[in-house]
């Protein structure tokens, strides 16, 4: 079944790719375009004399595109996509550009699992655990000591340091296996540049500070607070010992999903939300000539297994199956008021200290004219920068019967909304 114009839209790495392929997704440029169950492909004429030849796994989904952008999906794709979408491509024949280059991924992902299939030697592997932990706590010691250096010469001293400082610090985090604090470091350096407040680097230095002792101690933390610990410094949990955990079957509501750029990664964040009111959410990263697959539709019901990380909640986790189409919800479980989400975010925060971000759902939301949005009792809450202003003030003409979002930083990031009995992606 073809995807809806607005999954595909969702897939687009960013706005100026959106808006170059929709001057592409008309017939003309194409020849040799189909389509199987599992394969899109087709040739698009652009200034040189060869056509770029498109394919696109549907079910990965994955890309490839014969022309030079470093983008996933490149505009080309996204084309492709769309008028597939608007059923403008019908099946046919596989082209023998996309065949070989689905051969070729069905081969890969052939040995992966041949690999993946062999048993694992424990006492191996218990020592490359082993290697990897010596070599975050001679990192975590060595960040300790440049957090001292960097609070001895003072945060206006750190808040005049060039952007290659603080990626040194991230590299060197990253060679100690460190990716979750080095990606912090990285993304503050950013955000010095563009004008972070010295109240607000303190506020991060201590959060970093709290970070490397809680890890030196993380043998005294009961058992959800060293995975939650794990997780921001970047230690992973394999995937099967997830599955072989904590599971809660039953049907979800999708409240949202958020994208993030940052630096080479590319993360994806969606929550869903089951009718007792547990949030879970679903994490999904992509890096270089990596795509994020399509994000779930806000609104939708979907009858699923889901296998639970470790931790505090609200948790992450993962699908165990095939999550099945459960019709479209029409509002979000009963939310809050501001002050209300204001008190769970404080509680959550209490429990793991590093919580980036918190869900919230608001009953009967107002937007602000300063640029906020507030609850029938005048509460308010600012908005983050990236929340979509003009789009949110379209869709809602001021006013919505729910809202939902990520509590951040003490600001709202909204991700969807509930008018007129429809729940809508932003």
């Amino acid at each position: 079944m073809p995807w809806s114009e607005e999954q595909v839209l969702a897939a687009a790495p960013d706005a100026s790719s959106v808006k170059a392929a929709r001057r592409l997704a008309v017939p003309g440029p194409w020849s040799a375009a189909g389509s199987t169950d599992a394969l899109l492909w087709g040739s698009c004429q652009g200034s040189g004399k060869k056509p770029y030849q498109v394919s696109i796994d549907l079910h990965g989904p994955a890309y490839r595109c014969s022309c030079p952008s470093r983008k996933f999906p490149c505009k080309h794709a996204l084309a492709l996509l769309l008028l597939w979408s608007a059923g403008a491509i019908g099946d046919g024949e596989v082209a023998g550009f996309a065949a070989e280059w689905a051969d070729q991924r069905a081969t890969r992902t052939q040995r992966t699992a041949a690999a993946s299939a062999e048993p694992a030697d424990p006492e191996a592997r218990a020592a490359r655990r082993a290697a990897r932990l010596e070599k975050m706590d001679a990192g975590a010691d060595d960040f300790a000591r440049w957090l001292g250096d960097l609070a001895r010469a003072g945060l206006a001293e750190a808040l005049r340091r060039p952007v290659d400082w603080w990626e040194g610090a991230a590299a060197r985090l990253v060679d100690a296996q460190l990716p979750g604090l080095a990606e912090r470091v990285r993304d503050t350096g950013a955000d010095v540049a563009h004008g972070l407040s010295a109240p607000e680097l303190a506020e991060r230095v201590g959060l970093w500070w709290t970070l490397t002792r809680a890890w030196r101690s993380r043998a005294t933390l009961d058992e959800p607070l060293a995975a939650d610990l794990a997780a921001a410094v970047g230690l992973p949990t394999p995937t099967a010992q997830v599955r072989d955990g904590e599971r809660i079957a039953g049907t979800w509501t999708v409240a949202g999903a958020h994208r993030d750029e940052r630096g080479r990664l590319a993360q994806q964040r969606t929550w869903l939300r089951a009718d007792d009111g547990r949030w879970v959410m679903l994490l999904e990263t992509a890096g270089p000539g990596q795509s994020l697959g399509v994000p779930q539709l806000a609104g939708a019901r979907l009858d699923a297994e889901v296998a639970l990380y470790p931790g505090h909640a609200p948790r992450r986790g993962l699908f165990t199956g095939e999550a099945v189409p459960a019709g479209r919800a029409t509002a979000f479980v009963a939310g809050s008021t501001v002050d209300d989400a204001l008190d769970a975010a404080a509680v959550a925060l209490r429990a793991v200290p590093w919580r980036d971000r918190h869900p919230v759902v608001l009953d009967s939301a107002a937007l602000t004219v300063d640029g906020g949005v507030c609850d029938p009792a005048g509460t308010a809450l600012p908005l983050s920068d990236d929340t979509p202003h003009e789009r949110l003030l379209a869709l809602t003409g001021g006013r919505a019967e729910q809202l939902f979002g990520e509590l951040d930083g003490g600001r709202l990031r909204v991700l969807s909304v509930v008018v007129d009995g429809a729940v809508t992606s932003l």
